[in-house]
């Protein structure tokens, strides 16, 4: 999707609050985003995500280190940043005593339009963000998903070139966070760059184009989503069982096909194999459980997730603000 051109670059950059008895919040972030891509920016609570965008988007003034955006250096160059990005934080900056219309009017004015511009902008930003037919009811009754797409529709009053989303999911039900993933999707097509922080990991899976992990305040892995789960080498095997009480036996028996470490889930009666040879694992478990007598509830062959490639590279540490799998 990208054309080759960085949208967002940083490198070696630290910011420590004042204050602060822990590591800093950022320590040596790097990143590079290609122009009209999706970046997901992928990390436990704490690891430095908000800091990041808060310094890229001109909200913080970083330590050490350099970053642009937009081609423009984001501390020599801040007013000129500006004017070439939006934000949408965590939560909705919309006035829901007015209607999706006069939010989107008092945005464009608070942005020097014209009565006239201010209109005709609301308009179409309202039939880019299916907000037509309700552009007249008060923001009070919209859902949470309708919110946060007018609270898109807002950020994009100046149609900037790089728009930074902040968690735009977090709250909603799934039918709200497939709306938003809509409306970004959208943003992209038509030549957006998108810095996407998120802890839900089917979100970055959904969206990104590329997926940055944090810990501690910097990047840890980056690629693809595929290439990220490529990675760890190999597929996984599921095994689910009928009883709780077959686990340790099947823990035994698939221990022959396992090239790592077989993680057991005793709430989901689920046992997880890594392996190498997906066909002859398949049939090597498979002929292991009818011989014991055992009639798994389910067994599938699956490609690793985001949530195993970030604990493999994280490890305990990382699995103290788990990432979330949204539902």
């Amino acid at each position: 999707m990208g054309n080759g051109v960085s949208a967002i670059a940083a490198h070696g950059v630290r910011k420590r609050y004042a204050g602060a008895r822990e590591k800093a919040a950022l320590d040596g972030f790097d990143l590079e985003v290609q122009s009209g891509t999706i970046c997901g920016l992928l990390g436990p609570n704490g690891a430095g995500k908000t800091t990041a965008v808060k310094i890229l988007s001109t909200l913080l003034q970083l330590d050490e280190g350099r970053a642009s955006v937009a081609g423009f250096d984001v501390t020599t160059q801040a007013r000129q940043v500006r004017e070439h990005i939006g934000l949408v934080g965590q939560y909705a900056a919309i006035d829901e005593i007015l209607t999706a219309r006069q939010n989107l009017v008092m945005f464009a004015r608070l942005n020097h339009l014209s009565s006239r511009q201010a209109a005709l902008r609301a308009d179409a930003l309202l039939e880019q963000f299916s907000l037509t037919e309700t552009g007249k009811a008060s923001a009070s009754t919209f859902s949470g998903g309708m919110r946060r797409r007018l609270d898109l529709a807002a950020s994009l009053i100046v149609s900037p070139s790089v728009l930074f989303v902040d968690e735009p999911t977090t709250g909603l039900d799934p039918a709200g966070r497939r709306e938003v993933w809509a409306a970004i999707r959208s943003l992209v097509a038509a030549g957006t760059t998108v810095l996407l922080t998120t802890q839900y990991l089917e979100e970055a899976d959904q969206l990104a184009d590329r997926i940055c992990m944090l810990k501690e305040g910097r990047v840890i892995a980056e690629g693809s989503p595929d290439s990220l789960k490529s990675a760890l080498g190999g597929d996984w095997l599921d095994i689910v069982l009928r009883s709780d009480n077959d686990i340790s036996v099947v823990a035994h028996l698939v221990k022959p096909v396992a090239q790592g470490d077989i993680d057991i889930n005793h709430q989901d009666s689920r046992i997880s194999v890594p392996i190498i040879d997906r066909t002859k694992a398949l049939v090597a478990v498979a002929m292991a459980l009818s011989e014991a007598g055992i009639e798994p509830e389910d067994l599938a062959l699956r490609r690793p997730t985001l949530d195993e490639v970030f604990f493999h590279l994280t490890g305990p540490t990382g699995s103290e603000n788990p990432l979330e799998v949204a539902s």
